[in-house]
């Protein structure tokens, strides 16, 4: 008989993959950024995904690390797909890969 697997190691059953933006509440290039992830989002051939929205000023970590950089775009694991402007296609591509 096979043990189920811990906890921390079961992969959640139709949860969208999640996108963060770093952002800052006065940037309008962030606000662009997430007006074109809402776009990219109701695509019909885009697979939904959740996006997170991160405040960088909220936290002095977070600002260390993207002050000049946002708005930034990683997936959920923290990885830089792109920032300063949507790149679509390289969001597409990596939803895609996700299978």
């Amino acid at each position: 008989m096979r043990r189920p697997s811990s906890p921390s190691r079961v992969r959640p059953i139709n949860k969208p993959p999640q996108l963060r933006l770093f952002s800052r509440n006065y940037c309008h290039l962030c606000h662009d950024m997430l007006a074109a992830l809402e776009i990219l989002r109701s695509e019909p051939d885009v697979p939904f995904f959740d996006i997170e929205v991160l405040d960088v000023d909220a936290d002095p970590a977070l600002e260390a690390k993207y002050d000049e950089l946002v708005p930034l775009l990683a997936d959920g694991e923290g990885r830089e797909l792109c920032h300063y402007f949507l790149d679509a296609a390289k969001v597409r591509e990596y939803l895609g890969a996700l299978g």
